[in-house]
């Protein structure tokens, strides 16, 4: 069994940026990709970012070039960099491992002036 734990979500004003970073432990040699999906209110879950062991990235559309996604493999950590962030970015962001196999309980991230 893996567990994840995301941290680093908050209240941010448009156009700033937030780190959010996900431990993974338990049973960490079967993770293979990493990644995060959101969820806005009313809104269906998407994808966010995915890297995987080889270090091939996946991007939403919405948030291709803005985001950047990392992994520490020493430390089973990945994270989330957010720039020009908007308020269309607000949600609940959900880390995952090896796509929809595991998922953390989520952290709030809030794009309000």
């Amino acid at each position: 069994q893996v567990q994840l734990v995301e941290s680093g979500g908050g209240l941010v004003q448009p156009g700033g940026s937030l780190r959010l970073s996900c431990a993974a432990s338990g049973n960490t040699n079967s993770i293979y990709a990493m990644g995060w999906y959101r969820q806005a209110p009313g809104k269906q879950r998407e994808l966010v970012a995915v890297i995987t062991s080889g270090g091939t990235t996946t991007y939403g559309d919405s948030v291709q070039g803005r985001f950047t996604i990392s992994r520490d493999y020493a430390k089973n950590t990945v994270y989330l960099q957010m720039n020009s962030l908007n308020v269309e970015d607000t949600a609940v962001y959900y880390c995952t491992g090896n796509f929809n196999s595991y998922w953390g309980q989520g952290t709030q991230v809030t794009v309000s002036s």
